[in-house]
């Protein structure tokens, strides 16, 4: 992965001239921390370096007006009094002669970042930039924020990359319940169908709307800063062709910046109604395991409908653990989970740009660890307890109750199918353990090491039509005979000559994967099933405590294994939905992207997360069902739980051409698409639905939809 990494030392010249405690902890020293963080841990050296630009003023054009522009131009002539005058007329704002000059290099900054990754320079990258910019407005400066640095990047991006295209076609826009049940479908000015292949959700109909045709490219807008970035919701309220998502502090509007449309029932304004996500937090405290539900159940079924071709993150870290501003409890670890499931959309064209984040430690290594995992390295694993608060649950239903009516992926989860038992929610009784368990860790932040070597294939057969990255490994080496041997012994299709060098090659290559010398690793095998249980018995014997794994085709669980909770066995093929026992689930493959996509994130990753394993098994067996873009997204959101240690096993017979894709995502790069968006069908949410009735007592980030049911009954 080529991640490119944009700063200037100039962005330091700005400081504050006279006292004012609001304002004091918007200082230079935000930048050199991280940048010192960078350095120290080897990455800034691992990055294509760029200095940054000033954004020329017509650039600053595009979201601000010529008078703000020149009013900003001016106070480089101002005197320190003059320039305290006018920084008292903005909320929390101070001017400094460098400001002008500050400002233009972090809007600069961004718009370098955004040239390099739709040119193909880099793959992603995250701008190093102050001031910040997510509360600028169009005439006004506002908290710490001078040019709205994501905004602009946004615009430009639009109008200097962007290629003409009908985005109502690829999001469905048009589309609103009806209480006629009718279904319908209409045509954009352009002639473009409203919905995907010619497919409406019941209830829905396409009505003709003007001005959908576009010459923008869809682009996602992620503000995980713990303040509400209204400036941006602002700029593109009305605009269905930026999709601005922000969860923030709002304590039910008691919390800066005190707005009303800060709510989560603020949806964006005409053709914008719905492309404003706002997740408002009522409570301090919230930690890693409320940030990963907002991404699974609001934010990732949304951008996954959307299709983004570009993500820009406005990437404020006061929303970490000691952030004084935020009082939040997220583990810098967080936040590389975080980038990671945003790199699987749009390419893995992600654009970090540095908004808040005040307290030094803290935020230089949430940086450090956004910037690994846009390099690819795999996320360490989540600290604490994976128990979302109460309060979280209760956010998270409101916006999507309120997006509900504009997303099919919301909408459809929803519905109540009449026997699903919502259980007794124990999300209160996990609150006070998750805060005790996270209020210690900030003495306890560092850098992980990465494993030596990232991905390692191990085949039974040379492939010379294998297509992978550089630095991916082929394994020469098995285990030691006899070891291979003993193991063999379990089965009698594993003393097959083909069967038992597949078998020492696997074993080789767990080994290395537990003992921290390989991230991840693929290897085929011509006896899928056997190999699995042996590779399940020897995870355990060798230092793995918990194992999840997820099996797909015909694999069933060996009846022998047992039921301790080490083992977690997710299968995912058949026709039925069942929970056979805490630890061992069943769920039928769905045939539809959204079935696909709802299946993962509403049952696969709450479980993963929740089970908080040490390995990830993915067995790939006969008849598994998987197209490949469908296998490598598995793969690619199955490197978190586990901090990268996943070892996928492929049936003989797979194509080279899987192995080639799985490698890559393994490596770190982002999945093919899956293609276009369709409907998960009503027997696909019937069986999610039901397993998550059954499991949700035990499992508590599957609790999540079902408490959400309840609070709004």
């Amino acid at each position: 992965m080529r991640t490119a990494l944009v700063y200037h030392e100039e962005m330091t010249a700005a400081r504050l001239l006279w006292d004012d405690p609001e304002c004091e902890i918007e200082r230079p020293e935000r930048l050199t921390a991280a940048v010192e963080r960078l350095q120290q841990g080897g990455l800034e050296q691992r990055c294509l370096q760029l200095a940054a630009r000033e954004a020329s003023e017509a650039e600053l054009g595009l979201v601000h007006s010529p008078e703000y522009v020149s009013l900003l131009r001016g106070t480089q002539a101002l005197s320190t009094e003059e320039l305290q005058a006018l920084s008292g007329q903005y909320d929390a704002v101070y001017f400094h002669p460098s400001t002008f000059h500050c400002a233009r290099l972090a809007a600069g900054a961004a718009l370098q970042l955004v040239d390099a990754v739709l040119t193909g320079t880099a793959h992603n990258g995250f701008a190093l930039v102050r001031p910040p910019g997510h509360h600028s407005q169009r005439a006004a400066a506002n908290g710490f924020c001078v040019f709205n640095n994501v905004a602009i990047a946004a615009r430009y991006a639009q109008k200097q990359h962007g290629v003409r295209r009908c985005v109502g076609a690829a999001v469905g826009w048009g589309l609103r319940r009806t209480e006629s049940g009718g279904v319908g479908c209409s045509e954009t000015p352009c002639g473009a169908l409203l919905c995907r292949g010619g497919l409406l959700a019941p209830r829905w109909e396409a009505q003709p709307l003007s001005g959908l045709c576009t010459p923008y490219p869809r682009i996602l807008i992620v503000d995980w800063d713990v303040h509400h970035g209204q400036g941006i919701q602002y700029i593109f309220e009305d605009d269905p062709s930026v999709l601005y998502f922000s969860w923030h502090r709002y304590e039910h509007g008691r919390f800066w910046p005190y707005l009303r449309e800060s709510d989560a029932d603020a949806v964006g304004l005409g053709p914008g109604r719905g492309f404003t996500v706002n997740l408002p937090w009522n409570q301090v405290g919230m930690g890693n395991a409320d940030y990963m539900a907002a991404f699974l159940h609001v934010l990732l079924p949304v951008a996954f409908e959307f299709d983004p071709e570009l993500v820009l993150i406005s990437a404020g870290f006061d929303s970490a653990i000691g952030d004084p501003e935020g009082q939040m409890q997220a583990t810098p670890e967080c936040f590389a989970h975080l980038t990671q499931l945003l790199q699987v959309l749009a390419g893995g064209r992600v654009c970090a740009v540095l908004e808040g984040g005040y307290h030094l430690e803290s935020l230089s290594q949430s940086v450090c660890m956004v910037v690994k995992a846009l390099l690819g390295d795999p996320a360490p694993p989540l600290l604490g307890p994976m128990v979302p608060r109460h309060s979280a649950l209760e956010s998270i239903q409101s916006v999507r109750a309120a997006q509900a009516p504009h997303w099919t992926s919301l909408w459809q989860q929803e519905r109540r199918p009449s026997a699903v038992s919502p259980g007794e929610p124990k999300c209160k009784a996990a609150e006070a353990q998750t805060s005790a368990v996270l209020s210690s860790l900030l003495d306890q932040l560092h850098l992980y090491a990465t494993p030596p070597v990232r991905t390692v294939i191990a085949l039974t057969a040379p492939a010379a039509a294998l297509v992978l990255p550089p630095d991916v490994l082929h394994q020469e080496g098995s285990a030691p005979r006899e070891e291979t041997q003993a193991w063999a012994r379990l089965h009698e299709a594993l003393t097959q000559d083909t069967a038992f060098t597949a078998l020492g090659k696997v074993l080789h290559l767990l080994n290395g994967i537990l003992d921290g010398q390989v991230s991840s690793g693929i290897a085929t095998t011509p006896a899928a099933a056997p190999t699995l249980e042996v590779v399940l018995r020897q995870g355990l014997s060798h230092g793995a405590q918990r194992v999840f794994c997820v099996a797909l085709g015909q694999l069933d669980r060996p009846p022998d294994l047992a039921n301790d909770g080490r083992i977690l066995w997710l299968n995912i093929r058949g026709k039925e939905a069942a929970a056979l026992s805490t630890f061992h689930v069943s769920v039928p493959l769905s045939g539809t992207t959204g079935g696909f996509l709802s299946c993962i994130l509403a049952l696969v990753l709450p479980l993963a997360y929740g089970f908080q394993p040490d390995l990830v098994l993915v067995a790939l067996g006969p008849a598994h069902g998987l197209q490949d873009p469908q296998a490598a997204l598995l793969a690619a959101l199955l490197r978190g739980p586990a901090g990268g240690r996943v070892l996928v096993l492929v049936e003989q017979e797979c194509t080279c051409q899987l192995v080639g894709v799985l490698a890559r995502v393994l490596h770190g790069e982002p999945p093919p698409s899956l293609g276009p968006f369709s409907m998960a069908s009503p027997d696909d949410l019937q069986a999610l639905a039901h397993l998550r009735g059954q499991l949700g007592a035990q499992w508590e980030m599957l609790q999540l939809l079902l408490e959400c049911r309840e609070l709004v009954a």
